[in-house]
């Protein structure tokens, strides 16, 4: 049997076979879920961290330096998900999406991503700078947050068996954190804002989060901010 052959089969296969879902409450690791039609259904909030402009990076800076601005940028961002108690799942060349479940959720997330900004702007570009000069390179990102239900499949192409987020909310974060003007750098949905508590909305009594329409989505509500938290 050809190539063409096993992929025929084997796409009509998943096609034909019924779906078993389950309600999950932890985020799945691979062996939770099997390589067959199966998957777990969350309800999650999920978030992409994107560093700006890779290509003007790694096209005017060599190769280790750009890897090394990927690197603080990445380890920085990871750090601060971590400690907000949210759970790494992908990994995308210079972006990281995680994934936060609880009542808190919306709250935990939105305040990672002001930590995220934080770490950007107090923390590596200042040492860039330090380090490499003041005409040094500016490392710019964006964070994009959305909620929703979410459905986790495996899908059997490689050897690690990866996972996949299927889902309005995971689409929509990564596709927010695209947005990036006037020096805002958190980007959440409506959704998401609704839902988080006042203290992450606010700074010594003054709102910290602008309402914003997103002309992509058909001018849905969404709020952003360029204010920094420190983790």
């Amino acid at each position: 049997m050809s190539l063409s052959d096993d992929l025929n089969a084997e796409v009509g296969k998943i096609l034909r076979e019924s779906w078993s879902v389950q309600e999950g409450r932890v985020v799945p690791d691979t062996p939770d879920i099997q390589l067959g039609n199966h998957a777990i259904k969350l309800r999650a909030t999920v978030l992409y961290a994107d560093l700006a402009d890779s290509t003007g990076l790694v096209s005017s800076q060599p190769a280790t330096v750009a890897a090394a601005a990927y690197k603080c940028y990445l380890n920085c961002a990871c750090r601060v998900i971590k400690a907000g108690r949210g759970e790494i799942t992908a990994f995308d060349g210079d972006r990281v999406m995680a994934v936060f479940l609880g009542d808190d959720q919306c709250t935990r997330a939105m305040r990672v991503g002001l930590q995220i900004n934080h770490a950007v702007v107090k923390i590596i570009n200042p040492r860039i700078r330090e380090i490499r000069g003041a005409a040094a390179f500016e490392l710019k990102q964006a964070v994009g947050i959305d909620t929703g239900e979410l459905l986790v499949a495996r899908t059997g192409i490689r050897g690690a068996n990866d996972l996949v987020w299927v889902g309005p909310a995971a689409n929509v974060a990564a596709k927010l954190c695209a947005q990036r003007s006037g020096g805002l750098a958190s980007w959440v949905t409506k959704a998401v804002y609704d839902k988080a508590d006042a203290g992450v909305k606010t700074s010594e009594g003054r709102p910290i989060w602008e309402p914003r329409t997103w002309a992509e989505r058909g001018n849905a509500s969404v709020y952003a901010s360029g204010w920094t938290s420190a983790p």
